[in-house]
């Protein structure tokens, strides 16, 4: 089994404050930035940042369905971790000053560890190119929702 990774940044022209404060609101302006490929959100304790507890299930591709129930943490100021209680995904969300006054660069990355075999050589492959295009869909959301 080898770790998968996924990584997206896209530049936002809002202030890092603000845009972290819609990404940490599970209770409203997260469900809002997610695509088709989710269903199923609940927001089950919580709703603002840490101590958050959402359940989704993903559906990355017809065949792959994860059940998602993601622990929120915020480690540092500006990141929040989510962590599936169902799974080894996490998912850390990072907020940083932009390259322009009032911008912000918002990154996320996304690691679990892969299958063995064969499998895992297409999901090493495949997963993390159809994941980032998910989360590039999600950023330009959430670029609409806080610009």
């Amino acid at each position: 089994m080898a770790q998968v990774e996924v990584g997206r940044e896209r530049e936002i022209a809002a202030d890092p404050n603000a845009v972290f404060a819609a990404l940490a609101d599970y209770a409203g302006t997260r469900e809002r930035i997610l695509t088709d490929h989710f269903s199923e959100y609940e927001v089950r304790e919580g709703g603002t940042g840490k101590g958050t507890v959402v359940h989704w299930r993903l559906q990355a591709t017809s065949k792959r369905v994860r059940d998602c129930l993601l622990d929120v943490d915020e480690p540092t100021e500006g990141r929040l971790v989510e962590r599936d209680r169902n799974s080894s995904m996490v998912t850390t969300w990072t907020v940083t000053p932009g390259s322009a006054e009032g911008a912000s660069r918002v990154t996320v990355e996304t690691t679990w560890q892969g299958a063995g075999g064969v499998g895992g050589f297409f999901e090493r492959t495949f997963a993390p190119k159809g994941l980032g295009r998910i989360y590039d869909d999600m950023l330009a959301r959430l670029d609409s929702v806080v610009s």
